[in-house]
């Protein structure tokens, strides 16, 4: 299987995943008038056989017992489940993020859901796998963390007017983010005790947990959705084929940076990988500033927490890697 030899690579392929995580829902844009619970099928679907391809290419190509086939054979069933876990745990998390930034908007739900998980995600992985500088990581958390904030205050600034916040939408975002960060330990487990399962078998196991956490969590939201009307399942069929390929899309860029983020845990280790890919919010409001123009005679407030946001998120970066380094092997 392909795994990078170098720091350089896999610090590549963890932004590589922070872009495919804050991009994969620009495909649901395309899809006018139409439900996300719809959206979501296919999105499903789409992680779960991108994964799987990526696993019989990138995670088989040389063959040995570190190929997907072989590994699904020897890892530990104890693990599969762990991996299985943690993607149908995800799934819940972030459907009810995307609730929470229809009830309360992207600058408060980001700001929770994610700030939670970023912190809670990092702290339980580096418990069960203490790799990299414990104190440059935490540094490198609190300034992605701000930065994941200042998001928030640069699309709050753009709002006209006091607008009250949901206290509903505000438990959603907490649960979502507490669920969010919780994944991330089972992965770690799942990759580093017992006979363990490699980045790609881990990538299809979290996928079809999610999955096939679709048929329980989003067949209830259909019927009592957080937001808006119930859903008829019949919709799904009579909506365009366009929307049906804009939900694989969104799903296969989305897991393409999750295959990503576990091969380069395979050498960083997933605290520090982690921690990177969910800054996935400021990919997000890099595509609104330049792909939608959502900044467009936006004040100078606003543009000015976007400018500390990217600061902050640079500066995190180097930390991270500075954490690596002052903790790798000579």
């Amino acid at each position: 299987m392909f795994v990078p030899t170098t720091f350089a690579v896999a610090l590549l392929m963890t932004v590589f995943s922070t872009i495919c995580w804050g991009s994969f829902a620009n495909t649901f844009k395309g899809t006018k008038n139409y439900r996300f619970e719809l959206y979501y099928w296919d999105y499903g679907l789409g992680i779960f056989l991108i994964a799987l391809v990526l696993a019989f290419t990138m995670g088989s190509y040389a063959g040995g017992p570190t190929a997907f086939l072989a590994n699904l054979r020897t890892a530990d069933g104890v693990n599969l489940f762990y991996a299985a876990l943690g993607g149908f745990i995800f799934n819940i998390a972030n459907v009810l993020l995307i609730a929470g930034i229809e009830i309360v908007g992207l600058a408060v739900a980001f700001p929770i859901s994610i700030g939670i998980a970023l912190v809670e995600g990092v702290v339980l992985s580096y418990a069960l796998q203490p790799r990299g500088n414990k104190m440059l990581l935490a540094a490198g958390v609190v300034m992605a963390v701000l930065a994941v904030i200042l998001v928030g205050k640069s699309y709050g600034a753009l709002r006209a007017g006091n607008q009250s916040i949901s206290r509903k939408g505000v438990i959603v975002c907490v649960v979502s983010g507490i669920l969010m960060g919780v994944f991330a330990p089972f992965v770690t487990r799942a990759m580093t005790s017992g006979n363990t399962l490699t980045p790609y078998t881990t990538a299809v196991f979290l996928t079809l947990g999610a999955f096939v956490c679709c048929f329980f969590f989003n067949t209830i939201l259909m019927r009592k959705p957080i937001v808006g009307t119930p859903v008829a399942a019949g919709d799904y069929f009579h909506a365009p084929v366009s929307f049906h390929a804009l939900g694989l899309l969104g799903g296969a860029i989305w897991g393409t940076g999750t295959v990503f983020n576990f091969v380069a845990a395979s050498l960083v280790g997933v605290p520090i990988s982690y921690a990177i890919g969910q800054s996935s919010p400021m990919v997000a409001s890099l595509w609104g500033v330049f792909a939608f123009k959502e900044f467009r005679g936006a004040s100078m407030k606003a543009n000015g927490y976007l400018a500390a946001m990217f600061a902050s998120y640079i500066l995190a970066l180097v930390l991270i890697a500075w954490a690596y380094a002052a903790d790798a092997p000579p």
